[in-house]
């Protein structure tokens, strides 16, 4: 854990672990780099993987880190999840963003829509507690969020219902003595109770955008506060000073500084109050955590916490009970609700060997499962932290935002100063010139600016998680949207993955049977979908697996193995090296079915052939009419003979095929689609589709494939149907139109809002209502996403 030194210090100390060591000599090397750094003693342990720092000096932790990376070693990342509150506009998420971005090593991003924080630092370099005082050195409060992807996390803002209701109380009158006014009844309030009544609503009620302001100007920065505190005091001390002078043929604007005030803290609830909506997008999704389970425990069936919970316990799940851990059925069946954590609208079968999901709802019969996956350890836990991080990320359309949001104060005081000047040198009517530039001050509003992208990515994410659809994060979000290619793995993705054989043709006088019982007995230990194709067709012949020896496998070509003292060598035709015209002919009439053919040499010599076949996914063919109808050109990538690719091509309505490519060259062909200017996205599932996965645009994966891919793909499909493409790219596209829309909002309404009160077409008053009412609309915006369904065409089936 880091330690903060206090400036009397002479040395600070440090403990950082150390990944990258693979010796003793890497220890001794690293140590040997640290210590020759100026002020840095260091003391590296290859046993405990951590390296013991003391700085003197000037030496700072940024210079160990540096030597560190140099080196050839890294200190792992850990993430800080924090809830920041005092935030009021985009220019206060920047600057605490870029107070923690300072931070030797770190990485921050601070979202204004879910008023949060997350910080990716070193480990051991800081504590909590030494980025909570970085945050509150710029004016702001924070505390750790514990388990936020477990327990959710909302808005807060309960301190301003009663400031707001004070101020609404102090300003009724103003509205009555307005009202009287026009109704020509004179005056209902002297002027000293005006005073009095404008000034609570100032200094009570508005005394968090004064604090707000002195925090932000004593850190060199500027926000909304400075905005509204500066205009609304300017309107108050005009006031205030009329009153004291006794000049009663000068007008006042007590009205116009408490309403200003008024309708920002109305603004700021209803914007509180939209925020929460927004980041309930994935309140579904928290509801589905079961808060205990009835397990067996010596014989008895009791009750516990989900807390209580061991790895291997019984776990008993009624008729309409939820699902609480993630295991296997070890007897029972019923019909399972998995429609909220996969998307999937119809209950799945479950009997004894099916895996069921914790959140999970059992709507018909009864099971006992053996707990595997509890408490955070569950695949809804890991959905819920991954949206949970994906709703904190930023997109890059963002990027104008941040950068417009970061000068828009300086230049809203500056075009308020200029205002003043000109409008008062050319009217001579300086009481004028300060009401033009109050108004100027009031209207301008970078929330609008803060708000507008992350809203929607926050209700998009959260949509997406209740359809299936778990999108890593923003850039991932707008990326899909941007598609022009989808590149498409053919085995496991638009077919079932699960290859039957079709046809065995022997080629010496062994018989079939014999032959199937070698090529099983080789492919025993292989995970390929070929190889369990064999296998199961020799358990449901009956047969009987033969020892194996000296097992080699040559990745997307074969094995070498031997078996009952044959050398085997069973794989694709052009791996095996020439063969009879006959056998060329077979091949190629099974390909022309669809089917896969590999071949068997026996001791040198061809022995057999295998057809196999994987059957198309039920939802394939109308996934890639849906995606071509979106302008998504479908390639199909496969390691399969052009003929048996073309086979299931044109099922499929598939017109670029790409066959006959080696796990090594998928990356490539995503590479020179790329080239030639199109945006490429990459579907798989295999451990040979994650080169091509992390090198596309975007990168899907199914939830059913292989860790590989899910860890390097950008959206996951938690229902692995090739239906949910199009739902993914759709909700996508959606999400951007929203964003796109909120910026033009929140551009338009400051574009057209200063110069019209610059001009004296928006008095004060009217102006701090349409700043009050700005951010509300682009969050309210945001949240009509949430009416986004799935198109009755795009379902899976």
């Amino acid at each position: 854990m880091g330690i903060s030194p206090s400036p009397s210090d002479t040395s600070r100390h440090h403990t950082l672990p150390i990944s990258g060591m693979t010796c003793a000599a890497c220890a001794a090397r690293l140590e040997k780099v640290l210590k020759r750094q100026a002020g840095i003693d260091a003391s590296v342990s290859f046993a405990s993987e951590s390296a013991e720092l003391t700085l003197t000096g000037t030496a700072s932790l940024g210079d160990a880190l540096a030597a560190i990376g140099k080196a050839g070693f890294s200190v792992p990342q850990s993430t800080l999840e924090l809830d920041i509150q005092g935030m009021t506009c985009a220019a206060c998420a920047s600057r605490i963003e870029a107070a923690l971005s300072r931070l030797p090593g770190a990485s921050a991003n601070v979202n204004l829509a879910s008023n949060t924080a997350t910080l990716s630092i070193p480990a051991g370099t800081l504590s909590t507690a030494d980025v909570i005082r970085v945050i509150e050195k710029t004016g702001y409060t924070a505390k750790a969020i514990e388990n936020a992807g477990l327990t959710g996390h909302t808005p807060t803002n309960n301190r301003e219902l009663p400031l707001f209701a004070l101020a609404l109380g102090c300003t009724l009158p103003f509205m009555l003595e307005m009202a009287a006014m026009f109704a020509g009844h004179g005056h209902l309030l002297t002027r000293e109770w005006q005073l009095v009544l404008a000034s609570v609503v100032q200094f009570i009620a508005g005394w968090r955008f004064y604090r707000g302001a002195w925090h932000a100007l004593r850190s060199g920065g500027a926000n909304m506060d400075v905005l509204v505190a500066l205009g609304t005091s300017v309107a108050w001390g005009l006031s205030a000073a009329i009153t004291l002078a006794g000049r009663h043929d000068m007008p006042m604007y007590f009205e116009a500084s408490a309403t200003i005030i008024t309708l920002v803290l109305l603004g700021k609830l209803l914007e509180a109050r939209a925020k929460r909506r927004t980041a309930d997008a994935m309140g579904e999704l928290l509801a589905l955590q079961p808060r205990t389970a009835r397990t067996e425990r010596d014989g008895q069936l009791v009750e516990l916490p989900i807390s209580q919970l061991r790895h291997g316990d019984v776990v008993i799940v009624r008729h309409g009970e939820q699902v609480a851990v993630d295991g296997t059925v070890l007897d029972g069946s019923a019909a399972i609700d998995e429609a909220l954590l996969t998307g999937e609208p119809l209950p799945v079968s479950k009997t004894a060997g099916n895996r069921v999901f914790a959140g999970t709802r059992n709507i018909e019969g009864m099971l006992r499962i053996r707990a595997e996956g509890i408490a955070g350890q569950t695949q809804l836990a890991e959905m819920l932290q991954l949206v949970r991080s994906a709703q904190n990320s930023k997109a890059p359309i963002q990027a104008l935002a941040d950068r417009i949001a970061a000068i828009f104060v300086p230049a809203v005081l500056g075009i308020a100063l200029l205002t003043f000047l000109l409008t008062g040198l050319i009217t001579r009517d300086w009481l004028t010139a300060t009401l033009h530039a109050v108004a100027v001050l009031v209207i301008a509003c970078p929330c609008a600016l803060g708000l507008a992208t992350p809203t929607a990515v926050m209700v998009g994410m959260g949509i997406g998680a209740r359809h299936g659809l778990l999108f890593r994060n923003a850039t991932a979000l707008e990326h899909a949207a941007r598609l022009t290619t989808l590149v498409m793995d053919k085995t496991g993705t638009l077919t079932t993955g699960k290859p039957a054989v079709e046809a065995i043709q022997p080629l010496t006088t062994a018989s079939a049977d014999s032959l199937l019982q070698l090529a099983a007995s080789a492919e025993a230990g292989s995970e390929h979908p070929l190889a369990h194709a064999l296998l199961g067709e020799a358990q449901a012949r009956g047969l009987p697996l033969l020892p194996t020896e000296a097992l080699q496998a040559t990745p997307g070509q074969g094995i070498l193995a031997r078996v009952a003292g044959q050398e085997l060598r069973i794989g694709k035709p052009e791996w095996l090296g020439s063969w009879p015209q006959a056998a060329s002919d077979w091949t190629a009439a099974a390909a022309s079915r669809g089917c896969t053919v590999i071949g068997m040499q026996c001791n040198g010599e061809l022995a057999a052939l295998f057809a196999l076949r994987d059957t198309p996914r039920a939802s394939s063919k109308a996934a890639v009419a849906e995606l071509d109808s979106r302008h998504i050109h479908v390639v199909m990538l496969t390691g399969d003979l052009p003929a048996t690719a073309l086979a299931i091509a044109g099922e499929l309505g598939i017109a670029e095929v790409r066959a006959g490519v080696l796990p090594a060259g998928k990356a490539a062909v995503v590479q020179e689609l790329q080239r030639a200017g199109r945006i490429v996205g990459m579907v798989g599932d295999g451990v040979n589709d994650a080169p091509a996965l992390a090198s596309a645009d975007v990168s899907f994966a199914m939830r059913s494939g292989a860790d590989a891919a899910l860890e390097t793909a950008d959206v996951t499909l938690m229902h692995s149907d090739p239906a949910h493409l199009p739902q993914a790219l759709a909700l996508s596209r959606a999400t951007l139109r929203k964003i796109r829309q909120n910026l033009f909002f929140a551009f338009f309404y400051n574009v057209l809002g200063i110069p019209l009160a610059a001009l004296g077409y928006l008095s004060p008053v009217l102006a701090g209502a349409a700043m009050a009412l700005s951010s509300v609309s682009v969050v309210s915006n945001a949240l009509l996403l949430r009416r986004w369904r799935p198109s009755p065409s795009i379902k899976g089936e």
